[in-house]
């Protein structure tokens, strides 16, 4: 069996046992591996997201949280090299760090054969990325879009002028080569684009949006869309900032 399906399987077998969970020994047995591979297995699931819980002692054991899936990872070395090279070519995309952490755990659990040829493969994947915001100004973008909480930045706009501005985040959209933060300007009273690169300081604030919606920016342009796949047409609304 490979590593792979193996893990898979490890993951059913938990979940089957439920809140029972198994010992390390009998689930060595059961794939035919030692107790030290087991625990190894049970580590790159952990490592890859899967909700692993032990419990030491006598009766103790491993499981998975109720409701928790792992579905199988198969990819082949050239996809993994893509997602990898993707990120590097991106940091300063939304949740890049995020992003590569999700990349580790897949590799993590990739059989070894193919993990290692990807990783001969990426040796061949060179990329020279434009340097990216401050770490600190993104974070405080990417909490404040993922909670829908007000974000108050200090802005220099194409014109010189700086401000301090409370946005009520409604998307990070990206064109020509530049990432914007698109949300509801509250000195403005009005939806604007803020270049990412021009926020010279960012915080999330406790305060929750007021409920401002893509729907007020307008459908990407014909060549943009949505990270998932579906656009449209359309046009954004006035990307200045101003």
């Amino acid at each position: 069996m490979k590593r792979t399906e193996r893990l898979h399987a490890l993951s059913e077998m938990l979940r089957r046992n439920g809140s029972r969970g198994c010992s390390a020994e009998r689930l060595a047995r059961e794939f035919g591996v030692s107790v030290r591979t087991v625990k190894r297995d049970l580590a790159a699931l952990e490592n890859s997201g899967a909700p692993v819980w032990s419990r030491p002692g006598p009766g103790g054991g491993y499981g998975l949280a109720i409701g928790a899936s792992l579905p199988p990872v198969s990819l082949s070395p050239a996809q993994a090299v893509a997602l990898m090279a993707a990120v590097s070519a991106a940091p300063d995309a939304p949740y890049s760090d995020l992003a590569a952490a999700g990349i580790q755990k897949i590799l993590d659990v990739l059989d070894p054969k193919t993990r290692a040829r990807a990783e001969q493969l990426a040796g061949r994947v060179w990329v020279n990325p434009l340097p990216s915001s401050s770490r600190t100004i993104r974070s405080a973008l990417e909490a404040a879009m993922a909670e829908q909480r007000v974000v108050r930045i200090r802005y220099t706009s194409g014109d010189g002028t700086t401000t301090t501005r409370d946005v009520e985040p409604v998307l990070f959209a990206s064109t020509n080569g530049r990432w914007y933060l698109v949300g509801w300007c509250q000195l403005r009273d009005a939806m604007r684009w803020f270049t990412v690169s021009r926020i010279e300081r960012a915080s999330a604030t406790g305060t929750p949006c007021s409920g401002h919606t893509i729907h007020e920016v307008g459908e990407p342009p014909p060549n943009a869309r949505p990270v998932h796949g579906r656009g449209g047409p359309g046009h954004p609304s006035n990307p200045s900032g101003q």
